[in-house]
């Protein structure tokens, strides 16, 4: 398949603003959609660092604790 270095990620997201990665050439799970960036493992979870700041855990509900 691919060296982990060449292996290509999807920055994914959530309904509830959440951000993780999946491999582009995987279908992501339900309930989560690409946002456009693409790029190695760590390009995609520097990228998550960026535009992600609140880190708060939601409760099932979608409030937060």
């Amino acid at each position: 398949m691919f060296d982990d270095d060449e292996r290509r990620f999807a920055v994914v997201r959530n309904d509830r603003g959440q951000h993780s990665i999946w491999p582009v050439d995987l279908t992501a799970p339900a309930g989560w959609w690409q946002t456009g960036f693409t790029g190695r493992r760590l390009d995609c979870l520097t990228h998550i660092a960026q535009v992600w700041t609140d880190l708060r855990p939601t409760r099932e509900d979608g409030g937060r604790w």
